[in-house]
């Protein structure tokens, strides 16, 4: 059995398993799976073991809220693309890397497990890493949902600036690789969890550029999230520029609670 079978394709009570996933959420609430850090650690370091290998070595020692993890997560980030798994998972829609999702994912579901083991803080900083590359790297329809409210709070500047960033980049027409428009839309709406304003302001710039529907449709759960004038305005700007999907979707959030 190879090491990656016995450390993530053995459930913990030693039985084989083809659900990764069993093993790694299932890490969660079975205090055994610290048994496993040290071998993951060594085997996510390997260069000379398979990148899947590496790369979901690194997804279980993030998601199990280990120090470990997060570096790797806040090291990929600094140099993307050579990353050692960079490419190993290919979005079916844009035909680009989409490990960077999987690894937010991870970073999001740590957030029990991290307390736990006193490393909220390297947490943020992995979100944080993650979110300075939301403007070149692709992250699926993730962004929007995976902030808490505590994390959204202590990146809001750097949800900021990633936004405008990419903003420069639509409005200069530069060649885009997957639908950055909707991603930075998804990216704000994680900024109206502690400011509707800012989310508001951010959301407004993209439309701007890129009024497109999914785009607007991307924008709904920021009138959700936020009941102040700034988002309310947005509302009805939506409103003004969508179609007819789009301006039953703003209604009910605007008639919304």
């Amino acid at each position: 059995m190879s090491q990656f079978s016995r450390l993530l394709g053995t459930d913990f009570d030693g039985q084989p398993t083809e659900d990764l996933d069993d093993v790694i959420y299932g890490g969660l609430d079975d205090p055994r799976h610290r048994d496993r850090v040290p071998g993951l650690i060594k085997l996510m370091e390997d260069r000379a073991a398979p990148a899947r290998d590496r790369f979901l070595s690194c997804v279980a020692l993030t998601t199990w809220g280990e120090l470990a993890g997060y570096n790797a997560v806040m090291s990929a980030a600094k140099n993307a693309k050579l990353a050692p798994w960079y490419e190993i998972l290919i979005d079916r829609k844009f035909s680009v890397d989409s490990t960077f999702a999987q690894l937010t994912a991870a970073v999001s579901d740590s957030d029990e497990m991290a307390e736990e083991k006193g490393t909220l803080t390297e947490r943020t900083e992995a979100f944080r890493a993650l979110v300075r590359i939301a403007d070149s790297e692709y992250f699926e329809d993730k962004l929007g949902d995976l902030f808490d409210r505590t994390s959204a709070s202590s990146l809001l500047d750097d949800i900021a600036e990633t936004v405008e960033s990419g903003v420069v980049s639509l409005a200069a027409r530069e060649p885009q690789k997957f639908d950055l428009a909707t991603q930075l839309v998804d990216l704000a709406s994680a900024a109206a969890l502690v400011d509707g304003r800012v989310a508001a302001k951010l959301v407004m710039d993209v439309l701007n550029v890129a009024p497109t529907h999914r785009t607007l449709v991307h924008a709904i759960p920021v009138l959700h999230r936020s009941k102040c004038p700034e988002v309310q305005q947005l509302g009805e700007y939506m409103e003004s520029i969508g179609d007819e999907e789009v301006r039953r979707m703003v209604a009910q959030a605007l008639e919304s609670t």
